[in-house]
């Protein structure tokens, strides 16, 4: 089967998505949880600014993300954490190696529709990350440990909050691998997996459950709309 301009341009995206998280990612497995995390020169408010900041705060959305994040960091543990992180920073090696081992497993079996799949699947996750990075520059939505006083994350994450990232790639991947291999043994645990990254950012305390949200949206709706470059 050829490969097409297209598919050549979105493969070389993959590529160039690894060099660029490679730089820019920080792996959770080295943060340390603590009682309480330093708080930065923005973290840090008075009181009259901590409440004319609750006043403001008049939208649903922000609200039930700020309520959810408060009661959810009340219930963790160091066990759960350590899955939490794990689950996070699980993303990393499932992205990357899932359409290499499916790119390895169509070279060696001449399988020329696993190659492809592969592509979809790698695609998929690169152009997922770049229109996230995309969206974080336009919206610059604070950190929720940030925005809000009363949030304490696990750790200190860097860049904006909206879409999460590790969300809209996790179910990117899912989507693709999902709709390549549309098998309940494969669509089961792909979007278990997916959504547990998910919720692992929301326990971290790094992600709203709206950045999580619209991150899943993102990855979901650009699997689907990419299936059709590799029939």
């Amino acid at each position: 089967m050829k490969i097409s301009k297209c598919t050549r341009v979105i493969n070389a995206l993959f590529v160039l998505q690894i060099f660029v998280s490679i730089t820019f990612a920080g792996n959770v497995f080295g943060q340390v949880k603590t009682e309480e995390q330093p708080k930065t020169p923005e973290q840090t408010k008075t009181t009259t600014q901590v409440k004319v900041q609750a006043a403001q705060v008049n939208n649903f959305v922000q609200r039930f993300d700020d309520k959810f994040l408060i009661n959810l960091a009340l219930k963790r543990d160091d066990s759960e954490t350590k899955k939490m992180l794990f689950l996070s920073n699980s993303l990393t090696y499932v992205s990357y190696s899932i359409p290499v081992a499916l790119m390895v497993g169509g070279v060696v079996r001449h399988d020329s529709e696993m190659r492809q799949n592969a592509l979809y699947v790698g695609s998929s996750a690169a152009i997922t990350f770049g229109t996230t990075m995309l969206m974080k520059t336009i919206f610059k939505r604070r950190r929720p440990f940030v925005q809000n006083l009363k949030i304490v994350a696990v750790y200190n994450a860097g860049s904006t909050s909206f879409p999460s990232g590790h969300t809209s790639t996790s179910f990117a991947v899912a989507t693709a691998l999902s709709r390549a291999y549309p098998k309940w043994y494969v669509i089961v645990p792909s979007y278990l997996w997916a959504g547990s990254v998910g919720y692992s950012r929301m326990y971290l305390g790094v992600h709203y459950p709206s950045d999580v949200f619209g991150g899943a949206v993102l990855g979901t709706t650009t699997s689907w709309l990419l299936k059709p470059a590799f029939k």
